[in-house]
């Protein structure tokens, strides 16, 4: 399977809904506790933002539309990374770039 990569992606997402995912360490502490067993977020999701690899994320809306919000991920988090007002970034984005008419 390709992948095109589109530098400067995470920074289109942080200038457009706010962003800031390079704090996430990858550690999966977010993973044990989501309440949804959502295993994406936001582990490989923030990576794909962050290399550019716009069709991975977009592929995922789903589970970026199912995340709760409830912070669990953030208390656990080692990086202290907003991990909830991240995937609101991305939901900002997705909406704007995908589905603005």
């Amino acid at each position: 399977m390709s992948v095109r990569v589109q530098p400067g992606l995470a920074e289109r997402v942080w200038s457009s809904a706010g962003l800031n995912a390079s704090s996430c360490m990858n550690c999966g502490v977010c993973v044990a506790t989501c309440p949804m067993g959502i295993e994406l977020l936001p582990r490989r999701l923030f990576r794909y933002v962050l290399l550019g690899m716009e069709d991975r994320v977009v592929q995922e809306t789903e589970a970026i539309f199912s995340c709760l919000l409830c912070k669990l991920c953030e208390v656990s988090c080692p990086g202290d990374v907003h991990i909830a007002d991240n995937v609101r970034a991305l939901r900002r984005y997705i909406n704007e770039q995908w589905y603005a008419g």
